[in-house]
């Protein structure tokens, strides 16, 4: 569905990406992280045709992006598309204006949109009126009122509360099911574990690591991985070294990398004699993967 090949773009001397490629098939949710400033955005704009690339290729549906390629994408930014006096369906009537969608059939597929985002019965309702989730959910209709092929999210989840979060994730589960390619970009890595096929990990407009996240824990050298607190770190790391353990740490947390998974009375016994405060157990998650990769100490 979308194809971008050795896409390269400067502003004056600064070079945002770099030689960039990925692939998203129909149907999947790939998911593009990386901090800010790592060349999310422009890939985005560049994508959209909003920008063009110094070189690179970016093919959608099998075609080059174009104008016309223009009306098989949608986007939600992470800022709401919305206007808040106008309702529901007055927004929908707006953006199926611009990008062009028959008279005959619009009404009935923006019934159809609200429907899917769960925000018929809100119709009549004035966005000012609906909750943070809501319009979240609207700002997602915009995109997909045209029936986009590939429909781009910009940190769709930003903001929201847990609840919310779960039916905006389930709504993005339901548009994959229908074949709708998704480029979704996040700061949340509990939302890209859930919901992507895929990651990408972008930084200085690279891709440094891709893979579903099976295929990303493999990047890692560790079965699980040992959270501790105790007063005596430098003995447990010393200790740690003795089974192999690689000693890390996460923000102000001492964690160890285990070689092969251990029953929490071994891993205690490993560190007999040093005071342990707290110990905790835990899988290679895409934090620790996304550290890993983006703080230099990764190399394939």
């Amino acid at each position: 569905m979308l194809t971008i090949k050795n896409l390269n773009k400067s502003y004056s001397r600064r070079q945002v990406l770099q030689d960039l490629s990925l692939h998203i098939e129909p149907g999947e949710i790939y998911g593009l992280l990386g901090a800010n400033g790592a060349g999310k955005t422009t890939t985005i704009n560049i994508i959209c045709n909003l920008l063009k690339a110094d070189s690179g290729d970016v093919i959608i549906n099998q075609q080059p992006i174009s104008d016309a390629t223009k009306k098989i994408i949608g986007i939600a930014p992470q800022e709401n598309l919305l206007y808040k006096t106008l309702t529901c369906e007055e927004n929908l009537k707006f953006f199926a204006d611009i990008y062009g969608l028959d008279r005959k059939i619009r009404q009935e597929q923006i019934q159809t949109t609200l429907a899917a985002v769960n925000l018929l019965d809100r119709a009549k309702s004035p966005v000012e009126t609906l909750s943070g989730g809501m319009q979240r959910r609207l700002n997602i209709a915009v995109a997909l009122v045209h029936q986009p092929k590939l429909v781009i999210l910009d940190e769709p989840t930003t903001g929201l509360d847990i609840e919310s979060r779960y039916e905006i994730w389930e709504l993005i589960r339901q548009l994959s099911n229908q074949g709708i390619s998704i480029l979704l970009t996040t700061h949340l890595l509990e939302e890209a574990e859930r919901l992507c096929h895929r990651i990408g990990i972008l930084k200085n407009g690279q891709i440094l690591a891709e893979g579903s996240l099976a295929q990303l824990r493999n990047l890692i050298p560790a079965a699980e991985i040992v959270v501790v607190q105790t007063s005596q770190k430098e003995q447990a790391i010393a200790r740690a070294q003795e089974y192999n353990f690689t000693a890390k740490y996460y923000g102000n947390e001492l964690a160890f990398w285990l070689p092969e998974p251990l029953e929490l009375k071994e891993i205690i016994a490993r560190f007999e004699g040093i005071k342990l405060e707290a110990i905790a157990r835990q899988p290679v998650r895409l934090e620790h993967i996304y550290l890993e990769v983006t703080q230099n100490t990764y190399s394939e």
